[in-house]
């Protein structure tokens, strides 16, 4: 699965997602915005993938938009904002928002610039691994605009307002490690895709309902009411109950803790 823009390969049950534009700092031009688009409902009916990885090709994650390849013609807008229902995401939104409909979890690794439209792709996932020198900025300010693709619904959970109001208006940078202090980013890792790839090889190793159902279960709940989280958890958890997934992991456990006991019982423990 793979264009000029975006390239997929699939091992162990991991989706590597890569930005496939290096000479433009993977900025975001409309063949961009669709092949991310696409690459998002390909992953959401793929039953062979556990977790997703995005990383960007070259020195920078994504630079944020191409403005003279998208204002090149009028119809770029159209189609980057175009919706059929005002609480819908369009297109624009879609990189963004997309990553948290999938039912698997996403993790980006981010290094070198990660601007504008290429930080709100990175809010849409559900980790961040940066590396401490990596530059963030929320920079639709720097060019008379708003945030606009649908990072708002990430950043109302991992800042407080007038943190998120302060980056929004100024459209200042800041480094990976002033994000991590924020509450922007999960961790800080030299090598971001490394790290990626070790968490989501431990997260592989769980149940893939529990996963699912955690990730599905948080998105929805966060900002709901009381009430409504407790009925989705325990709806979810007699879900997750009766799969086969989970009848497979207590096996696993039972089974792994039993070999410990038995190894340490031969002294060697």
């Amino acid at each position: 699965m793979s264009c000029d823009r975006i390239r997929v390969e699939i091992e162990n049950q991991i989706a590597f997602v890569r930005l496939t534009r290096p000479e433009k700092h993977n900025a975001l031009d409309i063949e961009m915005f669709s092949a991310i688009d696409n690459t998002i409902k390909k992953l959401r009916k793929s039953r062979n993938i556990r977790t997703v990885i995005v990383s960007g090709a070259g020195e920078d994650f994504c630079t944020g938009l191409d403005i003279k390849s998208v204002m090149r013609s009028p119809l770029n807008a159209v189609r980057l904002l175009f919706k059929w229902l005002p609480w819908r995401a369009n297109l624009a939104q879609r990189v963004s928002t997309g990553w948290r409909d999938l039912p698997v979890p996403v993790i980006m690794a981010i290094q070198g610039r990660c601007w504008g439209g290429g930080l709100q792709i990175a809010l849409g996932a559900d980790f961040r691994i940066a590396r401490p020198d990596a530059s963030l900025s929320i920079m639709e300010a720097k060019w008379g605009l708003i945030p606009d693709m649908g990072g708002t619904l990430a950043l109302r959970t991992l800042l407080n307002q007038d943190i998120a109001k302060r980056l929004a208006m100024t459209g200042q940078e800041f480094t990976g490690e002033q994000a991590l202090a924020l509450g922007l980013l999960t961790e800080l890792d030299q090598d971001p895709l490394e790290k990626a790839k070790q968490l989501a090889m431990e997260i592989c190793r769980q149940s893939p309902d529990a996963v699912s159902a955690v990730k599905k279960l948080y998105n929805k709940s966060w900002w709901s009411g009381p009430g409504a989280a407790l009925a989705r958890e325990s709806g979810y958890q007699l879900r997750v109950l009766a799969g086969k997934n989970q009848k497979i992991k207590t096996f696993n456990q039972t089974h792994d803790q039993q070999a410990q006991k038995d190894f340490a019982a031969r002294g060697h423990w």
